[in-house]
């Protein structure tokens, strides 16, 4: 049973939202101020936040940086505000998706089965390989002086570990095994993000921007306007390779 944690001071939302999601197949805890909030992510492990931006001890995008500089779990904001300036922050701060209130209880439940369904670690091999042996967890994709372990879901530039969310190694990992390859708008939205690709907003637009500051120069995240996005490699970089 995957566990939520709802930093959130509406006491209401917080017995309907463990009413209905306990009854979708989650565990959910509430903390309802930042401190309770807090303490709970040290004595517990969570699969997922759902992170109001109001809250009475402490701004939400305030804890959003607290809680990266210690957790790697996506994080989904919960606003009730139209400005979209605040959706933008939170996804620049860390935030893998954002919900505005009110929503739909049965949208809520599904767009946090889509970030939970996306940050689940597969094998990276074919069927008939998973018969005759095993997988090595260390083994690791290289892309110029780029490294990714996808057991792990982690990235290295130069022995130097990349701070990225769940949903911007999403979307690495699709551009990454798909290098050279042009990948479009609505393939990232719905398979690296779970979003409907018919509500396209500007969400994928941020992780990118976010991408490309976090990788610099390594590898190149090309916009083919129109279309959608490619990886290239620099011309003097190894093409992409697989180490066991």
């Amino acid at each position: 049973m995957k566990r939520i944690l709802l930093i959130d001071d509406d006491m209401e939302l917080g017995e309907l939202l463990d009413s209905y999601l306990g009854g979708e197949g989650f565990s959910l805890q509430t903390a309802h101020d930042a401190k309770s909030g807090i303490e709970k992510l040290e004595k517990s492990s969570f699969d997922i936040v759902l992170l109001d931006i109001m809250l009475p001890d402490m701004n939400g995008f305030d804890l959003l940086q607290v809680i990266r500089n210690k957790h790697t779990m996506p994080v989904l904001m919960l606003t009730g505000r139209s400005d979209e300036i605040d959706k933008v922050v939170g996804l620049e701060m860390g935030a893998d998706d954002y919900v505005a209130k009110p929503c739909p209880l049965r949208e809520l439940a599904a767009r946090i089965r889509a970030i939970l369904r996306r940050t689940t670690i597969t094998a990276a091999v074919q069927p008939v390989q998973a018969k005759t042996r095993k997988i090595d967890p260390t083994h690791k994709i290289i892309i110029g002086s780029m490294s990714i372990t996808p057991s792990a879901r982690s990235v290295q530039i130069e022995d130097s570990p990349v701070q990225l969310t769940s949903a911007e190694y999403n979307v690495l990992e699709m551009l990454t095994n798909n290098a050279g390859v042009l990948i479009t708008r609505e393939q990232l939205l719905e398979d690296a993000l779970g979003r409907d690709p018919s509500l396209d907003d500007y969400v994928l637009n941020v992780h990118m921007s976010n991408l490309r500051r976090k990788l610099k120069d390594c590898a190149t995240i090309k916009t083919i306007r129109g279309n959608g996005y490619l990886l290239a490699v620099p011309e003097h970089a190894p093409q992409p390779a697989m180490q066991m």
